[in-house]
């Protein structure tokens, strides 16, 4: 085979065998594939797409660029799940210790976040003493002994996601979908999980904009999933607005933890309690999602969900009295408010541009080497819809630094009042099975 056969066959829109996309890939892994070559193909790809076929072996010839988790020896159906990202999206903190409170294993590698706050891993440190560097010996052993339990992603798996993403980044080639749904199923996969759950979002605060390209985006990751043996669904779910009411890392561990006690707001608990029932389902540990769901609502109400997260924090070293004591979590110097300069309903929370605010105060990353600031981010009061009053608070402001003007006029221009009654947009567009 020649690359440039090939990136020629895709640039007129003909369909690449699974020999050819593994030959590909494994070329491009070892470095006999030149950079200018393969961002070519990542070109013709973008412009003349994928078969679902092509995908799935995408998908798979990436998996087995690497290492693959081994999870065998965990009783009982591993589902994992992933969420294409948001603000304030703590739904992940929330759904492992509830979930495994019913007997599902959670067995989940987590990164760190770039961008508005930090990933799972950040917000879980900010519990003191809370740690994921354990061997995978001791991770299978407290999954299968607790039914929960993270570690830190390796570097070992996907290496050719690893190494395409980064050059689709520079060429203008990240805006594709077989691409994307690919680089996202071939972690999940390699990671081990028998089913996979997805939380596609769609909004300002989303990846996905606009409905159609997350309904796309779904559809695709669904359909990869089934092909290679994985039970998948998806769950399309809005982003116009931060989910819940905090940004931030320890801000958002309490937030998880009120949810976990059945106190949260109301669409985090909806949407973990969604999602949650799909992963229960998936995992055979209930016949139907309403008694999925049924299952949840009572370990939320009987305690067993929070239990089940003290024992999660304290088998990884950390500090689970802070359930009870959430002064316990880091804490900002200085707080500040946000009003509202006039009566009138919410109708407008750009969840992207809070989600900067935030990072400005040093909740995320920007790169990859910056340090994260465990204890600031923003904390709101009011949902899409709401009414509100001149001089009420739509937002506070955790600060380390005494000076957040730019912090405060940039979550002002992002909250925009109506004086008329303004829909609450829903919380979950659709189910893709």
């Amino acid at each position: 085979m020649r690359m440039v056969d090939l990136i020629a066959k895709k640039r007129d829109g003909k369909a690449l065998t699974k020999e050819e996309i593994e030959w590909i890939v494994r070329g491009y892994t070892n470095g006999n594939i030149p950079d200018y070559q393969m961002s070519a193909l990542a070109m013709a790809i973008y412009f003349r797409g994928m078969t679902e076929e092509e995908t799935a072996a995408l998908t798979m010839a990436m998996v087995h660029s690497g290492e693959m988790l081994d999870l065998s020896s965990i009783r009982g159906v591993k589902v994992d799940k992933h969420s294409t990202g948001g603000v304030g999206d703590t739904t992940t903190l929330v759904l492992g210790p509830l979930v495994a409170s019913v007997g599902v294993p959670v067995a989940k590698m987590s990164g760190r976040g770039l961008g508005h706050t930090g990933g799972t891993i950040d917000k879980l440190e900010s519990v003191p003493g809370f740690h994921v560097e354990i061997s995978k010996d001791e991770f299978i052993r407290l999954v299968n002994e607790n039914r929960i339990a993270i570690i830190g992603q390796t570097g070992d798996l996907t290496p050719a996601d690893k190494k395409l993403y980064a050059l689709r980044d520079v060429t203008a080639t990240v805006n594709s979908i077989p691409l994307i749904a690919s680089s996202i199923m071939s972690k999940k996969i390699a990671a081990g999980a028998d089913a996979i759950v997805l939380d596609v979002k769609t909004g300002a605060g989303a990846f996905m904009k606009e409905l159609d390209e997350a309904r796309r985006l779904a559809r695709a990751m669904v359909d990869i999933g089934k092909r290679v043996g994985r039970r998948t669904m998806a769950v399309i779910s809005d982003m116009s607005q931060p989910l819940g009411y905090a940004v931030g890392n320890a801000l958002e561990v309490k937030e998880a933890i009120e949810t976990l006690k059945g106190n949260g707001p109301h669409d985090l608990t909806e949407l973990c309690l969604t999602l949650g029932s799909h992963m229960v389902y998936l995992a055979e540990k209930a016949p139907s999602l309403d008694e999925a769901r049924r299952l949840l609502e009572e370990a939320i109400r009987s305690g067993a969900a929070i239990a089940a997260f003290k024992t999660f924090l304290a088998a990884q070293g950390g500090d689970a009295s802070v359930v009870d004591d959430l002064d316990k979590l880091p804490k900002a110097a200085y707080t500040s408010t946000v009003t509202a300069a006039a009566d009138g309903y919410v109708a407008e929370m750009a969840a992207d541009d809070i989600g900067t605010a935030a990072m400005w105060l040093g909740a995320g990353r920007a790169k990859k080497e910056d340090m994260i600031d465990l204890a600031v981010g923003i904390v709101l009061h009011k949902k899409i819809g709401d009414r509100v009053q001149k001089g009420e608070a739509l937002a506070t402001i955790h600060s380390n630094r005494p000076d957040v003007l730019d912090v405060k006029e940039k979550i002002e221009a992002a909250i925009r009042l109506s004086p008329q009654p303004v829909a609450r947009p829903p919380l979950i567009y659709e189910t893709i099975v």
